[in-house]
């Protein structure tokens, strides 16, 4: 009498997986969490929907615009969000082209927020021009001489090539591609994107106001550094807000010493920026420039003086909190910072657009007074909802997030840091 010995069925071969296809990930967020952050962008939606629909429909009289004061507050967020961009692209450059591997953790993060922000930042200026129709014909038509026809083409480049780096760094992740080649490319790539975002596009944004000769305090050469160090700020500060309420909103606790490394890029870049804001204005009182002085007068005295002294002053505190000893090691106090940072930028943002075009260009005209409506404001509010839902839902389907293997041993080292409250 025979036996057999019956072998084991081999196990199926698992079907190869593609980059955009869905696999298991650390959660975005909690159940709980989730249906209140995607409860509250449906509401700020739904209620900015017919504001939006109100300005496609009845134009700029929905706003506080004229034509003497052409620019407002969707412009100042147009310049907000392609600061954010670049500065969070030049954040995770520091990764995949200078191999500070420290920030892996939010590599991914920063090249999505990057890509999002540009998109809200187009939104924005796309409905104060209010005729997408003729978008295209932007890349049509070009004149060597104007900043805008070399931005449209800055933008698209910048765009793609994030898009593209983006997705190696997704399909490094996922273990569906070589490693060594896709970091090589996404080095290739992130130093075609560091001059491209820092001289094309947001050094670019600020050369379209440095050359408008007729307003104070935009022409002149400063103009497009003090771009370009203000979106490494608002950059920086962008992610360590984003990997701090993702982290606290999927249940987990976020990494100290992540935050520190962080905010000190942070306080580098604000202390330039503020360096720079320095010679921004001394120099005009030096010389006696008496329109620079009397549009610096708007910002620090006149209607706008709350968005100078609490917005773009009031930076200084989100400094002073991450170089005081006992708060910088509390993970909750440099978030605070982070955000404060966020909002102060905002401020810059509007005193750069705004204040400059309230003295008229012509003695005899009638100085310009401007305050953003309520539909700006509803408008602002969509976007900057359509752009965070967006954001979402691209994390929920593709692991942006890094789970962390060592959460248990880096939150008792991180414990025995912090000062008891």
């Amino acid at each position: 009498m025979s036996t057999t010995t019956k072998t084991p069925d081999a196990p199926a071969a698992s079907p190869a997986r593609r980059w955009w296809s869905h696999v298991p990930h650390e959660p975005f967020l909690t159940p709980r969490n989730r249906r209140l952050w995607y409860g509250f962008l449906g509401l700020v939606l739904l209620a900015g929907s017919w504001f939006v629909v109100a300005r496609l429909t009845q134009g700029v009289q929905v706003t506080d615009l004229t034509s003497q004061m052409p620019w407002g507050a969707w412009v100042a967020f147009y310049i907000y969000f392609v600061g954010l961009s670049a500065g969070a692209f030049l954040l995770s450059s520091l990764i995949y082209v200078f191999g500070m591997h420290q920030f892996e953790r939010i590599g991914r993060a920063a090249l999505l927020s990057a890509i999002v922000c540009m998109g809200v930042a187009l939104a924005f200026i796309g409905l104060d021009l209010g005729r997408f129709d003729r978008a295209l014909s932007t890349l049509i038509h070009f004149h060597w001489t104007s900043p805008l026809s070399w931005e449209v083409r800055f933008y698209t480049m910048y765009v793609a090539l994030l898009a593209v780096e983006l997705v190696f760094a997704i399909m490094v992740q996922r273990r569906t591609t070589d490693p060594i080649r896709a970091h090589r490319w996404m080095r290739i790539l992130g130093i075609i994107g560091v001059p491209l975002a820092i001289f094309g596009v947001h050094g670019g944004t600020g050369t379209i106001f440095a050359v408008v000769k007729a307003r104070g305090m935009w022409f002149g050469g400063l103009f497009p550094i003090v771009f370009v160090v203000s979106a490494i700020v608002s950059g920086t500060a962008l992610v360590m807000a984003i990997y701090f309420w993702q982290r606290r909103g999927a249940g987990k606790r976020p990494s100290l010493k992540l935050m520190q490394q962080l905010s000190v890029v942070l306080v580098g870049a604000i202390f330039i920026d503020l360096g720079l804001m320095f010679y921004e204005f001394i120099v005009p009182i030096l010389a006696f420039e008496h329109h620079d002085k009397s549009i610096m007068g708007i910002m620090a005295f006149g209607p706008y003086w709350w968005s100078f002294w609490f917005f773009q002053i009031g930076m200084l505190v989100a400094a002073l909190i991450i170089c005081m000893s006992p708060l910088k090691k509390r993970v909750g106090w440099l978030a605070a910072a982070a955000m404060m940072v966020i909002v102060g930028i905002l401020g810059v943002r509007f005193n750069i657009v705004v204040p400059p075009l309230v003295p008229p260009v012509i003695d005899g005209y009638p100085t310009n007074i401007y305050f953003p409506t309520i539909n700006e404001w509803m408008v602002a509010a969509f976007l900057c909802a359509g752009g965070a839902l967006a954001y979402s839902l691209i994390c929920e389907w593709q692991p942006i997030f890094d789970p962390d293997p060592d959460d248990t041993e880096a939150i008792a080292a991180e414990q025995q840091q912090e000062v008891p409250a």
